[in-house]
């Protein structure tokens, strides 16, 4: 086994590698929010097995950062690569708190999670290609609304200085008449 780390900073959610990923694997990203799991948990006073996907060698899904899941999982499963097994230790802040998850978890508990990250894909209804061709999409809108600001700033800044010289004009041709009214 691995090592502890603190991952919230305040040992409220510990996590130990049981098995390390491939050196190749891919880990959770914008592209690849929706994570499929493999898990046990525990409780850690007493060992006591609450909930696996285990028997019925079923899948869990879901979007990580989308607090969908405790926050202990959120916070945990996006360091993880694929193939990885990790033992996730989750202080009641960082699980189900005071209130517990009754009739399974008493409240206040401390829980333990072995957890294989299985897959990591994109979310339902995108492609790979569609999340990086709705960026490019995107980026090039953000590009087209940074150059028609330009655009509206240049225009701007003629009407200014059209505005200027007219009034500079205006102000000659003034000076021009006060100067031969006088002679």
């Amino acid at each position: 086994m691995g090592d502890a780390i603190d991952l919230s900073g305040d040992g409220g959610v510990i996590k130990t590698i049981v098995r390390k990923s491939k050196s190749d694997a891919v880990a959770p990203t914008e592209d690849f929010p929706v994570v499929d799991v493999h898990y046990e948990g525990t409780l850690a006073d007493t060992g006591e097995v609450f909930d696996t996907t285990h028997e019925d060698n079923t899948i869990f899904s879901f979007e990580v950062g989308k607090g969908s899941v405790i926050k202990a999982w959120d916070i945990a499963v996006k360091t993880m690569k694929v193939g990885e097994i990790a033992k996730i230790t989750c202080k009641p802040e960082y699980a189900y708190g005071s209130a517990g998850s009754p009739p399974d978890i008493p409240p206040d508990s401390t829980l333990v999670f072995e957890v294989e990250l299985v897959a990591c894909r994109p979310r339902k209804g995108s492609t790979t290609g569609s999340v990086s061709e709705e960026r490019a999409r995107l980026d090039e809108l953000k590009k087209q609304r940074e150059i028609a600001a330009a655009a509206k700033e240049e225009d701007k800044k003629k009407r200014e200085e059209q505005k200027a010289a007219a009034a500079a004009r205006v102000q000659a041709k003034l000076d021009a008449k006060k100067g031969h009214g006088k002679g």
